[in-house]
């Protein structure tokens, strides 16, 4: 029988995570992303369905957890690029793992109908 210590050091981590990427628009960022480098009006046209203001807040909120890199070119006007880091791109398999349950799911679902 494990212990409830061993137990909670199991939970804490995977909290941290959905802690980092919770809610309806992080992943989906994060997957637009992983096509490639986009600016503000792509990934707003990829993910849809999210306003301007929020897709601004997730972004934020992603740059701060170091998933996602800003990059503003010097032109006129400035031209603001985001792209996933090296850190961000480590969430592949997890994602990866996450549409492949989804999928099965679905399917299970539907099955019933």
């Amino acid at each position: 029988m494990k212990s409830s210590k061993e137990c909670i050091e199991y939970i804490r981590p995977v909290r941290d995570v959905l802690d980092i990427i919770n809610g309806k628009w992080k992943l989906p960022i994060l997957i637009a992303l992983s096509f490639g480098n986009k600016r503000f009006k792509e990934l707003e046209r990829d993910v849809e369905g999210i306003t301007p203001r929020m897709l601004s807040k997730e972004l934020r909120d992603l740059e701060v957890n170091q998933l996602v890199i800003r990059t503003v070119y010097d032109t006129k006007p400035a031209t603001v690029e985001y792209s996933l880091s090296e850190y961000g791109k480590s969430l592949d398999d997890v994602i990866v793992s996450l549409r492949q349950w989804g999928k099965k799911h679905r399917t299970k679902l539907f099955a019933r109908s």
